[in-house]
């Protein structure tokens, strides 16, 4: 199982070519920005020329990242999100992740999902590619139950542990 601590890798030196330390890091910080539900604080990982595809969406460049988010949180509240490194190579990192979040009218879903990241010389996210499952559950059956929007609490077990 690999786990992220607080920030012990100055960001400078987040860049390609990857070690499991700073594909580990890398990984937590964007699990950060993303509980933080900061579009703007999390388009500013990525390229300016950054493309996605998000399952059956395409976005490109920071602007419609912007947007992507924006439209996201205001549909999918009290999100919170869990992410696991699954592999990496010099510039690119695979990862797991789980998120739970409810609609508007108080439906509780668990998001499921694997992203490919490739990254630029400079450690921005050029390329990312997403593919996500919703399943829903019950309000009783939620375990993502910190402080949102904020990061994920050192001592929460995170993927490995949580089914």
């Amino acid at each position: 199982m690999l786990t992220a601590t607080p920030s012990s890798v100055p960001s400078t030196l987040l860049v390609p070519p990857f070690t499991v330390e700073t594909a580990t890091e890398k990984v937590r910080l964007a699990e950060n920005a993303w509980n933080s539900r900061d579009p703007d604080r999390v388009a500013l990982a990525y390229s300016e020329d950054s493309e996605w595809r998000n399952r059956s969406d395409f976005v490109a460049g920071r602007e419609q990242i912007r947007h992507f988010l924006s439209a996201k949180w205001n549909r999918e509240f009290e999100y919170r999100l869990v992410k696991s490194l699954w592999a990496f190579s010099a510039n690119r990192i695979a990862v797991r992740f789980q998120y739970e979040w409810h609609n508007s009218v108080g439906h509780w879903y668990r998001s499921y999902g694997n992203e490919l990241w490739e990254f630029n010389e400079d450690g921005l996210m050029r390329r990312r590619e997403a593919s996500i499952n919703d399943v829903a559950i019950a309000e009783s059956d939620r375990k993502f139950f910190w402080p949102a929007p904020g990061a994920r609490p050192l001592e929460h077990p995170g993927i490995p542990d949580v089914q």
